[in-house]
């Protein structure tokens, strides 16, 4: 599983590179690319500060909206098998399978 991190108020995912023996950060939610790279996590928070600035600031002059907009909805696919139990579930809790998606989505951002 990959790492998060918070900078101002934007996330980001960290991994390891081994290639190049450093950590990856890439913001998430943005309308293009931010990434960063160090060796601490220390140096992570600082070289993300200045690749965030850098992107926002850049988004400002350019009259661009920085963060995508999602829509609310999405496709998922599944098994026909894992699709059956999912819509039981559902069935049992009285809800709609997307109101069982969004319960379950709801639960692992806690």
């Amino acid at each position: 599983m990959n790492n998060m991190m918070e900078i101002g108020s934007h996330r980001a995912v960290i991994q390891f590179d081994p290639e190049i023996g450093m950590f990856r950060g890439e913001f998430l939610g943005l309308n293009g690319g931010a990434d960063f790279y160090a060796d601490s996590v220390e140096g992570l928070r600082t070289e993300g500060e200045i690749s965030l600035r850098v992107f926002l600031d850049m988004c400002e002059a350019k009259g661009i909206a920085p963060t995508k907009r999602y829509s609310g909805k999405f496709q998922v696919r599944l098994s026909p098998d894992v699709h059956a139990r999912a819509a039981e579930i559902a069935a049992a809790r009285g809800v709609s399978l997307n109101r069982l998606v969004q319960d379950a989505l709801e639960l692992v951002e806690r």
